[in-house]
């Protein structure tokens, strides 16, 4: 494993195959939380911690007790995730209030969060080793945050801007996604 290797797999994860911008994952969370950039950041900074820690867990339990319960891994996948969303949340709740109360119910949907699930499933497809798996997760959900901070920065451009009647709201946050989408396309060649 190379060092080579594992900055490809970091950037791919973040930009080239960005879970947001190119593969559509994780959408509900996106455009519901993207109002203001303080929720942005807070959603983006515990979409990170959970994803992170849950490829760790997820590795593990896969690699080391799923042998032969293959067929389990997707409840597995997800009670985990569940689980570290409840930590995150009571963690939230008692320490920093004020993002407990803007993330409102986007936190919990964190746990329903296609794009954190994708991310478990991705490692094990590619057969990634636990370095590998630990920087895709990091990359992918870095890719995430900072399409949270772009659109929140994005949306509150917008709120100052002379939009036409029919297009406040969520067709212009619509229409803006798709532009920033199609820009990141622009780094499809980048990794090969």
């Amino acid at each position: 494993m190379s060092v080579t290797t594992l900055i490809k797999i970091f950037i791919a994860a973040m930009i080239v195959d960005n879970m947001v911008f190119i593969r559509y994952l994780g959408m509900c969370p996106y455009v519901g939380v993207t109002g203001d950039m303080d929720s942005a950041t807070g959603m983006g900074f515990a979409v990170i911690f959970v994803t992170t820690l849950a490829t760790v867990v997820t590795w593990i339990v896969y690699h080391y007790f799923m042998t032969g319960l293959e067929f389990l891994e997707i409840l597995v996948f997800i009670f985990t995730i569940a689980s570290l969303v409840q930590l995150v949340e009571i963690y939230l709740k008692k320490n920093v209030p004020a993002l407990y109360k803007s993330l409102g119910i986007y936190l919990p949907l964190i746990t329903t969060n296609c794009s954190i699930l994708a991310i478990t499933f991705i490692n094990i497809d590619k057969s990634y080793n636990f370095v590998e798996s630990l920087l895709f997760a990091f990359g992918a959900s870095g890719g995430f945050a900072i399409a949270l901070i772009i659109l929140a920065g994005v949306r509150e451009r917008l709120r100052f801007s002379n939009i036409p009647k029919f297009l406040k709201g969520y067709p212009i946050v619509f229409i803006s996604i798709g532009l920033v989408a199609v820009a990141f396309l622009g780094f499809k060649g980048l990794i090969k």
